[in-house]
């Protein structure tokens, strides 16, 4: 049996696949561009994407379980409900979706309301289903470290409430472990929710301070100015998507993006390990 997985060339789904052939899986991978899938031997690949359903029904044919990963574009919702309807025209019913923690939370955020959206068609039309809903990509923090690093400003309007950042790395190594027991179930698994947290609960003061600490220099926090942050945005992606983090990142001042009880716990019981810190991260990239 193959899993299908989506996304395939970004952060999160090149681990997704890395990590389930790491596990002996048979993986198919739906990609926009095939120049860019630079996979483990034996990684199937199909040409396409989440609005070309003819590519959509060629990439799901004989395919038992799917791994939806769709990314912050404008179509992000309809692509999601599309590649849903084909899979279950396809007899796909197992399934796992990257979705948003607080997707409920956030209702005024898009992307956070479009993957709820999706969250919300998944429960109505019954469809078995994991759905994973990670917190901030520490990720993230690779496109400031220039700033970081050449300014001394931690610069991510993340205030004072925290925020659960989490490595994609364990994102993608939990992502293959649920879709393994997907696959390996001899019937459909029930729904469940699975909110994919770090560690440590960061906030702008601490997240300036670590970084202070791992280069041996004083960083500022220098505080919560999302009106500055899009307008910063603005300069490399469309003022849509600006727009969007600016509203995302005064979710981050109004509510923070908390786990609840019993998040960490279960993800380290998942992983057999501890989760990767912010701290390592920074380490890392800083280096």
């Amino acid at each position: 049996m193959t899993i299908l997985v989506t996304g395939a060339t970004g952060n999160v789904g090149r681990n997704v696949v890395e990590q389930l052939v790491s596990r002996g899986a048979n993986v198919r991978s739906l990609v926009r561009d095939p120049s860019k899938a630079n996979f483990p031997a034996g990684v199937g690949v199909v040409q396409g994407d989440l609005l070309d359903v003819e590519s959509l029904r060629s990439a799901m044919t004989g395919v038992s379980t799917l791994f939806l990963l769709n990314g912050v574009v404008a179509e992000e919702y309809t692509q999601a409900l599309i590649a849903l309807n084909v899979a279950r025209d396809a007899g796909i019913e197992r399934i796992v979706y990257l979705s948003v923690i607080h997707s409920d939370v956030y209702v005024n955020v898009p992307h956070f309301a479009g993957k709820f959206g999706v969250e919300r068609m998944i429960e109505q039309m019954g469809l078995n289903a994991t759905i994973l809903r990670p917190a901030y990509y520490m990720d993230n923090e690779i496109t400031i470290k220039d700033v970081v690093t050449g300014y001394g400003i931690y610069p991510m309007p993340i205030g004072d409430k925290g925020v659960a950042m989490i490595d994609a790395r364990d994102v993608g190594e939990i992502a293959a472990i649920e879709l393994i027991r997907r696959e390996q179930s001899p019937t459909p698994l029930p729904r469940t929710r699975i909110n994919l947290v770090g560690p440590d609960t960061l906030t702008g003061a601490s997240a300036a301070a670590i970084w202070s600490n791992v280069l041996g220099r004083t960083i500022a926090y220098p505080g919560d100015d999302t009106a500055g942050f899009e307008l910063n945005l603005r300069r490399f992606m469309p003022g849509w998507m600006a727009f969007d983090m600016r509203l995302m990142a005064e979710r981050f001042l109004s509510d923070g993006m908390l786990p609840e009880a019993g998040d960490r716990d279960r993800l380290t019981t998942l992983l057999g390990r501890p989760l990767r810190s912010y701290r390592d991260y920074v380490a890392q990239i800083a280096g």
